[in-house]
């Protein structure tokens, strides 16, 4: 009976070595400290003692102090940007900052309903208007993956893409036309008038085949398959072309430049009312050259040997892209290539081009789009002579002044 009674005596005093039974969170360990479960602990330190609170999410931190190392952006409770709620777990996020762990940012004002928060790796070149700032056009570049952003925040930072007609950072201005300055003159009337020009190369795949004579020839994987193009208008709106039939031979390669021209001028709503296009090719069975140009576009002519750094390659086709209507004055968004198969469900039904890209000397890429020629026309909302009624996206224009971007004078001077 009182060895009984002295086992009882121990037990009782070993379970209550552990603070507060571990509040049920947790086992009684070693020298009378908890064992807590996941997500458990007490204070900001995480300490097991009692175990009685919870432990919010890490994250990525935002901002925080470097190591010795130098490392940063080390993994925090609520990623630094929110203050851990103990009873429930959960992160109480600053403004601006929302999620498990406050790990990624709100869009202002949610994109006021006329546009998508999305993610900064999501958010390529040429996905938002107004790209063309001061700056250097010619650098300017179509977005590719090379342009992907892949740093620590690409999951967190977030912003609008507003959907179309709709700008500013929150999406919640209706945009309106843009339209050269009707008073802006050339510096020097006596030269050719210069028109906004892209330049699009595709390197296509090839493939050697055996004849009947036994001869090895090289055929084109290509020719008859379609591709597209897509252009996203001043006010943010894209537009893709009817499939365009790909013909790599001597006598149907200018049919597809004109083919390229007509499905351009061809979008809805006159947004391209006039185009031009010049085209190049170069194949590799005969190192022939074939061209289509216009003698009345003085920004046509033939297709550089180098552009962009890049060498006229064989199994290529180039094309010059002149912007010349009154709908399309100055610089314009750079065109989309759509070569990527898309069948049923699609719009347009593209078989699609195989391109190639090679890493021996000399090295191309498969596919570019790049400024070519500056426009003498500029580019301004409302023309630069009226103001944007950003409620309804229309130009309030200046007295004598009319039209949807005040481009037409009204009084005589």
């Amino acid at each position: 009976m009182l060895v009984a009674l002295v086992v009882l005596a121990v037990s009782t005093v070993k379970a209550a070595s552990c603070d507060n039974a571990c509040s049920g969170h947790g086992t009684c360990g070693q020298n009378g400290v908890c064992q807590c479960f996941d997500n458990w602990g007490v204070g900001m330190s995480h300490d097991s003692g009692d175990c009685s609170e919870r432990i919010c999410p890490f994250e990525f931190a935002w901002v925080d102090t470097p190591d010795k190392l130098g490392n940063h952006h080390k993994y925090a409770e609520c990623a630094n940007r929110g203050i851990c709620d103990r009873e429930t777990g959960e992160c109480e996020c600053f403004p601006g900052y929302e999620g498990k762990g406050c790990a990624r940012t709100t869009c202002p004002n949610d994109c006021s309903g006329h546009g998508r928060c999305k993610e900064i790796q999501d958010m390529p070149f040429q996905i938002t208007p107004h790209q063309y700032a001061t700056g250097d056009f010619l650098s300017q570049k179509a977005h590719t993956f090379s342009d992907s952003y892949h740093k620590w925040d690409a999951e967190k930072t977030r912003g609008c893409v507003c959907d179309p007609e709709y700008g500013d950072v929150d999406c919640s201005k209706r945009m309106c036309m843009h339209g050269n300055d009707i008073m802006d003159q050339r510096n020097d009337l006596t030269t050719a008038r210069s028109y906004h020009t892209q330049f699009i190369q595709m390197v296509v795949n090839t493939a050697n085949s055996d004849d009947a004579n036994g001869e090895t020839d090289t055929v084109n994987l290509a020719s008859g398959n379609t591709f597209a193009l897509t252009f996203t208008s001043k006010l943010n709106e894209t537009f893709t072309t009817i499939p365009i039939v790909f013909d790599f031979s001597s006598s149907g390669f200018m049919d597809m430049v004109k083919d390229v021209e007509f499905a351009l001028e061809s979008l809805p709503n006159n947004v391209i009312d006039d185009v031009h296009v010049a085209g190049q090719m170069a194949r590799m069975d005969s190192g022939s050259e074939e061209y289509a140009n216009d003698p009345n576009n003085a920004n046509s002519g033939d297709i550089p040997n180098t552009v962009a750094g890049t060498n006229t390659q064989s199994n290529s086709v180039y094309f010059n892209i002149t912007f010349t209507g009154e709908n399309v004055q100055g610089p314009q968004n750079l065109l989309t290539v759509k070569t990527t198969r898309c069948q049923d469900g699609c719009t347009p039904k593209l078989s699609g081009i195989e391109l190639q890209v090679t890493a021996t000397s000399p090295t191309y890429i498969a596919q570019q789009v790049t400024e070519l020629s500056l426009a003498d026309y500029n580019s301004f909302e409302c023309g630069r002579r009226g103001k944007c009624d950003y409620s309804t996206g229309i130009c309030e224009c200046f007295s004598g002044y009319t039209g949807l971007a005040c481009g037409t004078i009204t009084s005589l001077v």
